[in-house]
């Protein structure tokens, strides 16, 4: 009997040839002045096409967005040339490709923009950890944005996704998760306007909105993904309470009105079970909540994936670290064989090494 995990999904018109998701994860390989997606990510990618869907890493919609060494963008025309060998390489192999939209928000540091603050809803410092190119630095209070910078923001997110598209991306997925930007507006601990982008949950949520509507413009709903992180606590920044869950709620059901092409939902990163306002599972609370296709992620190996897919909880399940040392991660589940471990040095260094040089199942048997 086929595996859950290993059944063909449509999207739309979308055909994934299964539901094993390759998760974004930041790589670091753009190591050149206009951080331009590489002929070494285009090698990186291929081998990994035999997932359902690649979410491509975050790549930063400006020059403003970024916060990490070493990043992708989607901005310039440099970068979006970059991207077409990487989809082509992708679409070559059958494989499917969104591209995340990404805006690091406060998470960012001065080293990136010649010195000025980063920018985010409120002026209040994460109190976390930037990865600069001197290495991690201490992130600092960053400027709080005007009305009319985050009307710019909506734009550079409906710019980046119309890149993304030029570039031959399948569609695109909304980075609100994980302490970035947007999630820095949902958050009233990191948010603490008294406008149209502050105090209420309508108005917290209310950039995510106006992003997807931008967006829309250029780019149809079904091929539109959101990615969330309801329970984040502790990690990047983040802080929970008793607004954080009733927010995301607000988010989810009204993400019912857009026919997207997917939530992209992100299990507890870390146990948030003795929390009282936390929810610890995601993807049973939401599930009933969201009408669409439901990604979960986070920590899941294949049988947790199965079973998750089994009981209806989500249609897929995103995996990242397993497929940093497993290019071909779905035969290796058809063929449950057993998965290679990576080498945590290499995550983030330019660089064959650690990133396209482990090898296929047909290689080792080889």
């Amino acid at each position: 009997m086929t595996q859950a995990l290993l059944k063909p999904i449509t999207l739309h018109d979308l055909e994934l040839n299964n539901r094993v998701i390759m998760a974004p994860m930041t790589r670091s390989r753009a190591n050149n002045e206009g951080n331009v997606p590489t002929e070494l990510m285009a090698t990186y990618y291929r081998q990994r096409a035999g997932a359902g869907l690649i979410i491509s890493e975050g790549s930063q919609i400006s020059k403003q967005a970024v916060g990490y060494v070493n990043t992708p963008g989607i901005y310039s025309k440099e970068q979006v040339e970059g991207w077409k060998q990487i989809t082509e390489a992708v679409h070559e192999e059958g494989g499917k490709i969104f591209l995340q939209l990404w805006h690091v928000g406060r998470m960012s540091h001065p080293d990136f923009h010649d010195g000025e603050l980063p920018v985010a809803p409120s002026a209040i410092n994460p109190n976390d950890k930037s990865f600069t190119p001197q290495g991690f630095k201490d992130t600092v209070a960053p400027r709080a944005l005007t009305i009319p910078e985050i009307k710019q923001i909506v734009q550079d997110f409906k710019n980046a996704a119309q890149n993304a598209i030029e570039a031959g991306f399948d569609g695109v997925e909304i980075h609100a998760s994980n302490g970035y930007l947007l999630h820095q507006f949902f958050a009233s601990t990191s948010n603490t306007r008294t406008d149209v982008y502050g105090g209420s949950i309508e108005n917290r949520a209310r950039i995510l909105f106006e992003v997807i509507d931008a967006i829309k413009e250029v780019v149809a709903t079904e091929k539109v993904g959101v990615r969330l992180n309801p329970s984040l606590n502790g990690i990047f920044g983040m802080t929970l309470n008793e607004d954080t869950i009733p927010t995301f709620d607000y988010i989810v059901e009204n993400l019912n009105k857009y026919d997207l092409a997917y939530l992209h939902l992100s299990e507890p990163f870390n146990d948030v079970s003795d929390l009282p306002h936390a929810e610890p599972h995601i993807a049973k609370r939401y599930r009933p909540m969201y009408n669409g296709n439901l990604i979960i992620n986070a920590g899941f190996t294949q049988e947790k994936g199965n079973k998750v897919i089994e009981a209806g909880d989500a249609d897929m399940v995103a995996f990242g670290v397993p497929f940093i040392a497993n290019p071909d991660l779905p035969e290796r589940f058809e063929q449950d064989a057993e998965l290679q471990q990576p080498d945590k040095d290499t995550f983030y260094t330019p660089g064959a090494k650690g990133y396209i040089d482990y090898p296929s199942l047909a290689e080792v048997e080889a």
